[in-house]
């Protein structure tokens, strides 16, 4: 048995917006398709957009689906110390499973970097009460040094969000060079919609699309665990998660 994750990206924040209703939309998605997945991961402030926070999102799945394993993404970039501490506290109190620490785009509402590292706040984390009640990620990508991979192993996390994969060989490379720790590929759905993020991410969704599901496969057969995203089709991701037998 592995674990096949959904990511779910919480509504934006917009001057007027209606935040209970766009949470209730967002739920109404998440309750569809966990039944599908094996957890649940919920980003924060994707490309330094604002956006509702994930705990709001996760502590709505829990209250619902007690059982469903939860995970959310915590940007350092542009926190204090103490809200880092508090976020994670939040977390742990809230009974998700795991934090994804990472730094993060450059906030688009101007908030000031704080000068946060994440291998730095990953090992804090996990040397303090609330990081030892609950797992802490990193991510990680197939461009950095040995150097870099050795820093962020340093920091001790349960394991490694890799950036968005195109490959199987590329996820045997970083998985050899992660020995011992967790390793979560991240896989973008190919469809249509998600072009723009494929561009974005300088991939190329032609070189898996027609043999997604065989690509999801063998990615599997090496990890146990890998994250399907699909932020701009949750219809795609929902038809396909819901026809795959792993």
């Amino acid at each position: 048995m592995g674990t096949i994750r959904y990511e779910s990206n919480p509504p934006k924040v917009s001057p007027g917006m209606d935040e209970a209703a766009a949470v209730a939309r967002s739920m109404e998605r998440l309750l569809a398709i966990a039944p599908k997945c094996d957890s649940i991961h919920i980003t924060e402030n994707v490309l330094g957009n604002e956006r509702v926070s994930p705990i709001v999102i996760g502590r709505n799945i829990k209250q619902v689906m007690p059982d469903m394993p939860v995970t959310v993404s915590l940007r350092v970039r542009d926190k204090t110390g103490s809200e880092i501490d508090a976020f994670v506290s939040r977390c742990v109190d809230a009974g998700f499973e795991g934090v994804l620490v990472l730094m993060g785009d450059p906030s688009r509402n101007g908030r000031p970097d704080t000068g946060q590292k994440s291998s730095a706040v990953a090992k804090r984390l996990r040397e303090s009460a609330a990081g030892s009640k609950i797992d802490l990620y990193m991510s990680v990508s197939d461009g950095l040094s040995a150097s870099q991979v050795q820093q962020k192993t340093l920091a001790r996390p349960v394991g490694f969000f890799t950036q968005v994969v195109h490959s199987v060989q590329q996820v045997k490379s970083m998985a050899s060079r992660l020995d011992g720790f967790k390793v979560v590929p991240v896989l973008l759905h190919p469809s249509p919609k998600n072009q723009k993020s494929a561009e974005f991410l300088n991939l190329d969704l032609g070189s898996y699309s027609e043999n997604f599901e065989e690509f999801v496969r063998g990615v599997h057969r090496i990890t146990g665990d890998l994250l399907i995203t699909s932020p701009n089709d949750f219809a795609a991701a929902y038809e396909f998660l819901d026809g795959l037998d792993i």
